[in-house]
């Protein structure tokens, strides 16, 4: 039997923080506890927000924390073209469409709605796409493309759990009310996700899914905040015939005020701790490890 294979899978649009080093060496830990591979993967597909000094910090950090881990590493911006083949399947059967509202469009939408009757949202609080783009007919798509209009490409999900029927999948970890085992996936709470974007080649669901496919990964280590994101994970896996890991959602380290640790709040930098003298012994014992 081949050793599992585990990876850990930054963005570089910022620096890493604690949260960051606990999932690095939680994987990197599982890894040599298993006697398997331990693989990086840099998700640069924003070009928008990801840069080259981010990207060499990652590795100056994880090298600093005492990491090591199998080269080449895999750059998402490299292998844009998997990302297309695998719309092009989805396309085949039926199971996309563009959407051309704007995000302030959609708003709009889902407050007259909403006014109403409370309006779905999925398990991150944000509100379900309404649906209008799929009343547009082929013609008036093509057209609307054509003229150069802005779309996002989703995911039709009643068609898509039609033709994937049910799914679950193995949490050796824990979700965020204690859900271990098998657990049932319910793709459908996050109605017709976006898979790519006229000027993204690819959403972060479908991109992870091809990547974990396409470079063996076992198993899948991860923060709570992805738990029932797997729920769509494993909707495309079906749906484009590829393997499912084994999934271990840990806890997430969170502030004083109980927020999780963030790029987006500035949480405090691995290279700011490391300018302040501490060292990676004692980034083990803050995050518990």
């Amino acid at each position: 039997m081949p050793p599992p294979v585990f990876r850990f899978a930054p963005s570089p649009n910022g620096y890493l923080h604690l949260g960051h080093a606990y999932s690095a060496l939680l994987n990197a830990d599982l890894a040599r506890q298993a006697g398997g591979r331990l693989l990086l993967r840099i998700e640069d597909i924003d070009a928008t927000r990801c840069r080259p000094e981010y990207e060499a910090a990652i590795y100056e950090d994880l090298r600093w924390l005492g990491m090591a881990w199998e080269t080449p590493v895999r750059r998402q911006s490299e292998h844009f073209a998997s990302y297309r083949a695998a719309l092009d399947r989805l396309a085949a059967k039926g199971l996309i469409y563009p959407s051309f509202e704007s995000r302030a469009e959609i708003a709009r939408m889902v407050a007259e709605r909403d006014a109403n009757t409370p309006w779905p949202r999925d398990p991150d609080g944000a509100s379900l796409y309404p649906g209008t783009a799929k009343r547009l007919s082929a013609r008036e798509r093509e057209t609307l493309m054509a003229s150069g209009a802005p779309y996002a490409l989703r995911l039709d999900m009643a068609a898509a759990l039609a033709s994937a029927g049910d799914l679950d999948w193995t949490e050796e970890g824990a979700g965020p009310s204690g859900e271990t085992g098998r657990v049932a996936a319910q793709p459908e709470a996050w109605g017709d996700v976006i898979l790519a974007r006229k000027d993204t080649p690819a959403s972060y669901h479908l991109a992870v899914v091809l990547d974990d496919a396409l470079q063996g990964v076992t198993d899948v280590v991860r923060g709570q905040d992805l738990f029932w994101a797997t729920s769509v994970h494993r909707l495309l896996q079906r749906l484009l015939d590829l393997p499912a890991p084994r999934y271990r959602h840990h806890a997430l380290l969170r502030d004083a005020a109980g927020a999780k640790l963030s790029k987006s709040t500035r949480a405090t930098g691995l290279r700011e701790l490391r300018v302040e003298g501490v060292t990676p012994g004692e980034v083990r014992r803050r995050i518990g490890l």
